[in-house]
């Protein structure tokens, strides 16, 4: 039975509102991610959307999104933890949360119009329609800035051209927020939907990470956007970028959860586990490797509850967020490694998480800014000099 390690009760730090929607996930994630994930990430094949509309049920999809748009309305402490719970259950499934809400919902309804809110919100919340988020392109990740996906004015709709790549969700995605540049070279984003003619979404095959999750191409041939279809409410960067602060938060506190698993998994399994006539976790290397994954799981538990206190207030800045991500999931990762190591040879076998949780985690820490990228983001925040171009 899964015991979430405590170690300086952040618990108590919480309401009872927060545990209430922590505890429905986790038993959600219980019940219908663990009996199956093991199966869907050694088939690699994406989960079923079955899910989709259970998180929607759930409040998983968008919780930041008010009431009156689909969404529950709640702050986001209350996102974070949910997006712990559901990468304890598996990073695919907490990718698939996260796009929908950070990077298809935020925007629409940060810099959409009143319109497109109504529209597509209530789907995208319930789980009715997915969605993905085209940013990243095959010769442009860390540089968005230099994205070649371009579209023009043909009077009556915007014609677009150009293609994305590592897209979660684009195979099964109903709608795309994708993010190119105009005839004056302006970074917009418009709303593609499925069945506009010219867009497809070849899906990606061969990964040894993220393997239960959907991921592809948006390829754009000449597509016909209607005009009503441009998020009328951003222009720049600054549009994408945002989102992507709300994507890394989530990850920040997502992360936490996968080492939470791995952590608990190990200490269970050596507790049980006997060599030389007593059980291993009696040995002094494999206590120490405990105390350190434990305090580290603390400090990171600790980073972000204050990072959760500073969004809900509006003063997280970008650089603090970015801070956050790079250290929980490269922690996660570290505690992965660690735990799998804990288990001998069975830490290979689908009879436990911990080879799946370290090999989605190789993901997670390249995903939504490199780790390296992250590094230079604090670097220019406390010295106040980029060390890359724009």
């Amino acid at each position: 039975m899964y015991q979430p390690p405590d170690y300086y009760e952040t618990d108590a730090l919480l309401t009872d509102e927060h545990k209430l929607i922590r505890n429905s996930v986790r038993e959600w994630v219980t019940r219908y991610v663990k009996p199956v994930i093991e199966e869907y990430a050694q088939q690699h094949k994406p989960l079923p959307l079955e899910m989709m509309r259970q998180m929607g049920e759930l409040g998983a999809l968008g919780p930041f999104i008010p009431e009156e748009y689909g969404g529950p309305g709640l702050d986001h402490m209350a996102y974070g933890l949910i997006m712990t719970e559901l990468e304890r259950g598996d990073s695919a499934v907490r990718s698939s949360a996260s796009v929908q809400s950070s990077l298809v919902m935020y925007p629409i309804y940060t810099f959409g119009n009143e319109t497109q809110r109504k529209k597509y919100l209530p789907k995208l919340a319930s789980g009715e329609w997915i969605g993905a988020f085209g940013l990243t392109e095959p010769d442009h990740g860390s540089d968005p800035g230099s994205m070649k996906t371009r579209f023009e004015d043909k009077g009556d709709y915007y014609l677009l051209n150009g293609s994305k790549m590592w897209i979660t969700n684009a195979p099964l995605c109903d709608v795309a927020v994708v993010w190119a540049k105009d005839e004056n070279g302006k970074v917009r984003g418009l709303l593609v939907e499925r069945g506009m003619e010219g867009f497809t979404t070849p899906e990606t095959y061969h990964k040894w990470s993220l393997r239960a999750s959907a991921t592809g191409e948006l390829v754009f041939d000449n597509v016909k956007v209607p005009k009503e279809n441009l998020l009328p409410n951003v222009k720049g960067l600054k549009g994408p970028l945002m989102c992507l602060n709300s994507a890394r938060y989530g990850i920040a506190w997502g992360a936490l959860g996968a080492a939470m698993e791995c952590y608990d998994t190990a200490l269970r399994y050596v507790l049980e586990r006997k060599q030389f006539g007593r059980p291993v976790a009696s040995f002094q290397l494999q206590q120490k490797k405990l105390a350190e994954m434990l305090t580290e799981i603390t400090k990171a538990q600790l980073l972000v509850w204050r990072l959760g206190v500073l969004k809900n207030e509006g003063k997280a800045t970008p650089a603090q967020i970015s801070m956050a991500k790079r250290n929980n999931v490269e922690m996660a990762l570290k505690v992965a490694r660690e735990s799998r190591q804990m288990l001998g040879a069975m830490g290979i076998t689908g009879d436990f998480p911990i080879m799946r949780h370290m090999m989605n985690l190789e993901s997670v820490i390249t995903y939504e800014g490199t780790h390296d990228i992250h590094l230079l983001i604090t670097g220019m925040d406390i010295t106040g000099i980029q060390a890359f171009h724009e």
